[in-house]
């Protein structure tokens, strides 16, 4: 099924191989070569929280390797470079990507770049080994402390 975004497959920019990705559980593939990714970020390189007029970033001090992720099928590590949000009108939909054509309430994405392998984010941005993302469902469930210190932030940045 096409995601909602898009009126056919022939509208989605670079190919089959963009978002929105519906993950089919019964084609994922274990790899028992695959070590663990790790993840070790740093909260004193967050910067600032700023509004680009359709969503929200928390963007990172990308000039040290102070926050990373690395091994999973990385080559190199990469450097976080910001996070944010995707969200819809109603509960039932806001995911950017799906799992078995399941939708969930939201998703983050983290960003990281290959500071190994290019000079600044934004000429990793436009190779194929340039961005790592972690995409992240998000459910509606219990209180989450960290979750609500950035909800406690918005009102700050209602506009663009």
């Amino acid at each position: 099924p096409v995601h909602p975004l898009w009126q056919s497959p022939l509208t989605i920019p670079g190919g089959t191989r963009q978002s929105p990705i519906n993950i089919q559980w019964r084609d994922s593939v274990y790899d028992p070569f695959l070590k663990p990714l790790k993840i070790s970020y740093d909260p004193t390189t967050c910067l600032h929280i700023w509004n680009n007029g359709y969503s929200f970033l928390v963007e990172f001090d990308d000039s040290t390797d102070k926050s990373i992720i690395v091994g999973g099928p990385l080559e190199n590590q990469y450097r976080l470079k910001q996070f944010h949000f995707h969200w819809g009108a109603i509960n039932e939909w806001g995911s950017e990507h799906t799992v078995d054509s399941k939708f969930y309430p939201a998703e983050l994405h983290l960003v990281h770049w290959n500071a190994v392998a290019y000079p600044t984010f934004e000429e990793a941005v436009m190779e194929g080994n340039g961005l790592a993302v972690i995409g992240v469902f998000l459910k509606l469930g219990a209180h989450h402390e960290g979750l609500q210190t950035l909800v406690d932030a918005l009102p700050a940045i209602k506009h663009k």
